[in-house]
């Protein structure tokens, strides 16, 4: 299912969501800049790698946000982008500009952490928002349930429009990361996604939106 968008508008203007999004592009502009030998040692330097974080933490800290920042290529840009547009804005008006900011970067953060403590020896870097962007969509899940997600559907073979509740569309896109990972865990064939940090970044947004979260009326007001 490729979401198109959602059924829930909001009555706020998404200041940080959109400068997360120009913050992304901008960081891709300027790799973009860059020799393959410069994008290769700028990635290895500032992409988190998780055998270096868990040898030092102390210096490698700064990788865990950095790293969220970076993109490795056009598609992986446009596809997080694309979610983040569409889930984001929701979330920031139930939680408040600066509490959506925070949010977000813990969720990378909590994103990050579980993939590198499931895979403490991976020397390969991890680049890219989806571990962020996954705590928003767990954060949406909870805010937003009822919501529907216009979705490109395959049936028989042809892409259609279809609404899909947003419980649903959610739960299967967790499930999906979920048997993923289990997959790889158990030596499946490598693809170079970090599963774990989708799974860490949606349970921890699931699990600590409440306390980011306006009062209910004040939710409804802004949605």
């Amino acid at each position: 299912m490729i979401p198109l968008y959602d059924t829930t508008r909001t009555r706020i203007f998404p200041l940080v969501n959109l400068g997360l999004i120009v913050l992304n592009a901008l960081a891709f502009f300027g790799e973009l800049r860059m020799t393959p030998s410069e994008l290769r040692s700028f990635i290895f330097t500032w992409g988190l790698i998780p055998a270096d974080l868990l040898t030092d933490p102390g210096g490698m800290w700064k990788t865990i946000f950095s790293s969220m920042f970076l993109h490795g290529g056009w598609f992986h840009l446009i596809s997080n982008m694309w979610v983040l547009y569409i889930f984001g804005d929701n979330v920031e008006a139930g939680l408040g500009k600066l509490r959506y900011l925070i949010f977000y970067l813990l969720s990378g953060v909590a994103a990050a952490l579980l993939q590198a403590y499931l895979l403490p020896t991976s020397s390969a870097p991890m680049i890219g928002a989806s571990g962020a962007i996954a705590g928003v969509l767990g954060a949406y899940l909870i805010l937003f349930p009822g919501s529907r997600i216009a979705s490109l559907v395959p049936i028989l073979f042809i892409l259609t429009i279809v609404e899909v509740p947003a419980l649903i569309f959610l739960i299967f896109w967790f499930i999906t990361q979920l048997y993923s990972g289990l997959f790889m865990m158990q030596g499946g064939s490598a693809s170079g996604i970090a599963w774990w940090a989708h799974i860490g970044g949606f349970v921890f947004g699931m699990l600590m939106v409440s306390f980011f979260a306006r009062k209910r009326a004040s939710l409804r007001a802004r949605v």
